[in-house]
This record gives structure tokens, C-alpha cells and sequence, in this order.
């Protein structure tokens, strides 16, 4: 396109400028000079150029004076409306200084109550920041919930777990239990969710609530704030920062839903390999408080305290829960393409005495010196050969869970040594009661052996 457009004006330059020749005779001789569509162009050019030059001096040095005085009339426009707003200012700040001071004040009284609530949920939302960076946990899918624009959104601006988990000289306040006489307490209870309290809350920053009380209160408004924009703004988001002290509570109920998802869907996934979520309580209990008991130092606001109180009960369930889940082999000991499931649990044709047998675990066929690689962290117990099983490992992995890799080529672990998981155990072979390359896998669940592709399908929800 561009050659084209170069094309054109040049076609065109000829065209209008086309060579042009003087001659010029002088004592018979004859001499001319050639002018070509290049030098015309140029020429005319530069001599538009020098008219144009020549027509703006002259229509400027005509109309100077009028140009000078329209100049002079908008710069005497524009300094009396600067004096005129100057008295203005003035006349109004004595006025304005004065409800400023009183506007001030209130918003400072309404802020401070709020700032103690965002850091007593900063404090929680730290805490559940932690669980959401435990292994799994990002990855178990939760329903949104209703309120979560406000309450997982705020996540990614939560100050760091024990920012306001200190109390004393700092102006903190604690979550602490009214003084009051214990009721007659049950022998046995068994534990239930709504219930969950176990300790005392950590550290709450700030010691505002007394001033809440005054700022709580409808306050006068001055007949100055009505009529200038900036305290009337002031006012509004005064108002503002009040309307937000009753969102917090809103914003914890939106927490707690998404944790108590969360607790039902790790729950979920240990009931699928069989495990009971209880068992992994371990022995709690002490004196039933009710909720009417508990306040947050500093704040005055029942309906806050319950929220804060529950979201975070259910926060240390759910750290609870992924802390056992962690310890649960929910993977396959190889991974990759090159893998093939040969054998899997329960009864099969024996392949050496060709009767039904039973098989007690999954078999992966794959090539020769592969990686094997434990499912869950843990302690190794055995590491060696073992009749039928040829060179075996076998992981403890607490709660009385353990996972046995056999017909190993090569061990590259020892007893007593603590494993991650995905960490190398073994090279996968053949070595054992075996018919060709692969790895024999077992799950054990309180002294019983139990069917890994339960665990593994299990594991599917979580990674």
C-alpha cells in the first residue's frame, strides 16, 4: 500500500509539474536551463509555506490589540472570581474549623469500634488463611457462599495469623468469659459441632468500645455541617462507617458457611475410605459455657461475638481435620502414562496355582527401575525383603493407617526414616512371588487390610 501511495504522488508531481526548460540567447548564442517536477514542487512548495508565514504576521500585527484586550478581560474574569471565593473561604472557616473538629471526633469514635471488629476477624481470617495453605486444602471444592463477595474476597488483604494475638499495653482486648457461677455440668456429653470451644480465643487489638456507646447514639447535627458539602460528606461517611460495623457480623456468617462446607467435604472424603471423622478428635472436653457468657472485651455486640465464636470454633474443626487428612494415602504410589493398573482387590484367578485366591491390594505393571513413591508422609517400620512380597516397604502413617509397596528392585529407604509424601521408596520390580515388573500396593486401616482404589478414588475429590 505504501508503494502505491508513493506511486501516486509521484504520478501526480509529474502531472502537474512537468519539466519545464528556459531559453536564454545572447550574441547568437543560445543557452536554456531545465527545471524538472522535482525542483517545481519543491520550489512552489517553499514558496506556500513563505505566503502563509507572511498572512498569519500580517493578520496578527492587525489584530494585536484586540487579541491583548480579550487576553486582559478573561485575566481580570478569572482574579475576581479567585478574590470573590477567597472571601468566601474566609467568611466560613472559623465555621467550618469548629464543626470539623466535632466531625472529626464522631468519625473517630465510629472508626475505632470498627477497626477492633476487622481485627478481631483479621485475626480469624489469619487463622483460616494458615488452613487454606495446608497440603489439600485449596483444593477441595466448596459451594460459593451467599456473602462470599465479602468474605473470601477479603482474603487476599488479610494481615498474616498473630498480628492482633497478643493482649495488654498495646491497647488489645481479649475474648474472655463473663465471671460468672458454672452450672451443674453433665457426666458424659458427646461432642457436637455447635458446641465447639475449646479455649480461649486469641487476642483481640484494640479498646474502643466505650467510645462505641457515645457514637453508637444519634448525634445533633450542627446547622454548619448541613450546609457545607465537606462536613455533610463527612457525615454521610460517618454514617457509612456505622452501616459497616453491623456488616462484619454479616461477613463472619459468610465465613463460617464456607468453613463448615469445607468440614462437611473433608468429612465427606474420609467416609469414603472408611474412616470415621470423630476418631480423629482424640479426648476433649471440660465444662459446658453457654454463648450468653462469652463476650469480646471491647465489644458490646452479642450477635457479633456468637459469629466470631462459631466461624472460629469451626476454623480449629477444620485445621483439625486437614491435619488428619494429610496423614491418608489418597494416591498412587507411580504416576505417568508408562503405568497400567494389572491386578486390582479382592479375589482373582492365582496366576502360579491358577485356583481363586485372594488378592490384597492393587497391582501397577510398569517398566523396570521405575520410582516409587509413598502416598501419604510418614515413618518407615520395615524396608527389606519379605517372602511372598520380595523386597518390601512398609510406612507407618499414624491413626493406624499403613501402606506396604512390594516386589521392589532396589529399597531406597530405611527403617526409622521420616518420608513426605511423594517422596522415593523403592524402585519398582519383580523380585518376590511375582510374574514380571511391577509394584504390589497395600493399605492397612486398624490392623486390617482395606481396598486402596477406595482411597485413590477418595483422593480424586481433593487433588
Amino acid at each position: 500500500m505504501v508503494e502505491t501511495l508513493v506511486e501516486r504522488a509521484w504520478t501526480w508531481v509529474h502531472a502537474t509539474f512537468p519539466e519545464r526548460q528556459i531559453y536564454i540567447r545572447s550574441d547568437g548564442r543560445v543557452q536554456f536551463f531545465t527545471f524538472g517536477p522535482t525542483l517545481q514542487a519543491t520550489t512552489a512548495g517553499l514558496a506556500l509555506v513563505f505566503l502563509t508565514w507572511v498572512a498569519f504576521a500580517s493578520v496578527n500585527v492587525i489584530f494585536k490589540d484586540h487579541i491583548i484586550l480579550a487576553k486582559d478581560h478573561r485575566f481580570q474574569a478569572m482574579q475576581s472570581n479567585y478574590e470573590n471565593r477567597i472571601a468566601d473561604l474566609q467568611l466560613s472557616y472559623d465555621e467550618l474549623n469548629g464543626a470539623l473538629v466535632s466531625a472529626e471526633d464522631k468519625f473517630k469514635s465510629v472508626a475505632d469500634q470498627l477497626q477492633l471488629k476487622q481485627q478481631a476477624v483479621a485475626s480469624l481470617l489469619g487463622r483460616r488463611a494458615l488452613v487454606d495453605s495446608a497440603p489439600g486444602a485449596a483444593d477441595i471444592a466448596i459451594p460459593r457462599s451467599p456473602v462470599a463477595g465479602t468474605a473470601s474476597d477479603s482474603l487476599g488483604a488479610v494481615p498474616p495469623a498473630g498480628l492482633a494475638a497478643s493482649g495488654g499495653s498495646d491497647g488489645s482486648s481479649e475474648l474472655s468469659v463473663m465471671p460468672q457461677p458454672v452450672a451443674p455440668q453433665p457426666r458424659t456429653a458427646s461432642p457436637t459441632r455447635a458446641s465447639f470451644l475449646d479455649g480461649t480465643i486469641e487476642s483481640l487489638t484494640g479498646a474502643a468500645g466505650a467510645l462505641f456507646h457515645r457514637s453508637a447514639a444519634p448525634q445533633p447535627v450542627s446547622t454548619a455541617a448541613l450546609r457545607n458539602p465537606a462536613l455533610r460528606a463527612l457525615a454521610e461517611q460517618t454514617a457509612r462507617v456505622q452501616g459497616m460495623n453491623g456488616a462484619e457480623t454479616a461477613l463472619l456468617h459468610g465465613v463460617d458457611a464456607q468453613v463448615s462446607t469445607r468440614v462437611a467435604s473433608v468429612e465427606g472424603v474420609m467416609r469414603r475410605v472408611g474412616l470415621n471423622p470423630s476418631a480423629f478428635a482424640g479426648g476433649t472436653g471440660g465444662p459446658l459455657i453457654p454463648m450468653s457468657d462469652v463476650r469480646i472485651q471491647g465489644i458490646d455486640d452479642p450477635a457479633f461475638t456468637t459469629a466470631y465464636v462459631q466461624a472460629s470454633a469451626h476454623g480449629k474443626e477444620l485445621a483439625a481435620l486437614f491435619g488428619a487428612l494429610d496423614h491418608v494415602p489418597l494416591t498412587t504410589p507411580v504416576h505417568g502414562a508408562g503405568f497400567e493398573l494389572t491386578s486390582d482387590f479382592g479375589p482373582r484367578v492365582d496366576p502360579f496355582t491358577r485356583h481363586v485366591a485372594f488378592h490384597p491390594g492393587l497391582d501397577f505393571g510398569g517398566p523396570w527401575g521405575a520410582t516409587v513413591n509413598a502416598t501419604a508422609p510418614g515413618t518407615v517400620t520395615y524396608a527389606g525383603s519379605r517372602g511372598g512380597y520380595g523386597n518390601m516397604v512398609e510406612i507407618d502413617h499414624g491413626y493406624g493407617m499403613r501402606t506396604r509397596y512390594g516386589h521392589l528392585s532396589s529399597i531406597l529407604v530405611r527403617v526409622g526414616a521420616k518420608v513426605a509424601k511423594g517422596a522415593p521408596v523403592g524402585r519398582l520390580g519383580s523380585t518376590g512371588r511375582s510374574t514380571g515388573p511391577h509394584v504390589h500396593y497395600e493399605v492397612w486401616l486398624a490392623d486390617a487390610v482395606r481396598d486402596p482404589s477406595r482411597f485413590i478414588e477418595a483422593g480424586r475429590h481433593v487433588q
